[in-house]
């Protein structure tokens, strides 16, 4: 078992638990709640693949499309006008795309390592 190889996975775990947690402090409803509760948590299960030794550009690409899911979300399920469960929303949603798109360089080299140099 490999440790979190990737600072991008840490901050991706940072991100789901986040939004998994925050439903305990910011205003919800019912549809706002169980998407930040099952979002975040997906999101932090695709991160910790790495302690599984995965280390597929798919698992990048999962978090880039949770994250799409969790961006767009508050219009979608119409809980844009909560705003606390909204921002939370957007900002892990954009912060999760951008760092799974960031990993996904690293993540197509073996083991997330770059290649010997000669």
């Amino acid at each position: 078992m490999k440790g979190l190889t990737r600072w991008q996975d840490g901050v991706a775990l940072v991100a789901g638990v986040y939004a998994l947690l925050s439903p305990l402090w910011t205003e919800t409803s019912t549809a706002a709640m169980w998407t930040l509760i099952v979002l975040g948590a997906l999101i932090a299960a695709a991160s910790l693949a790495p302690l599984a030794g995965r280390t597929m550009d798919s698992m990048e690409y999962a978090h880039a499309g949770l994250g799409v899911l969790l961006f767009i979300a508050p219009w979608v399920l119409g809980y844009a006008d909560l705003m606390g469960a909204a921002w939370t929303s957007w900002i892990v949603g954009v912060v999760t795309v951008v760092v799974g798109l960031m990993a996904l360089p690293m993540a197509r080299n073996i083991g997330g390592r770059a290649a010997p140099q000669h």
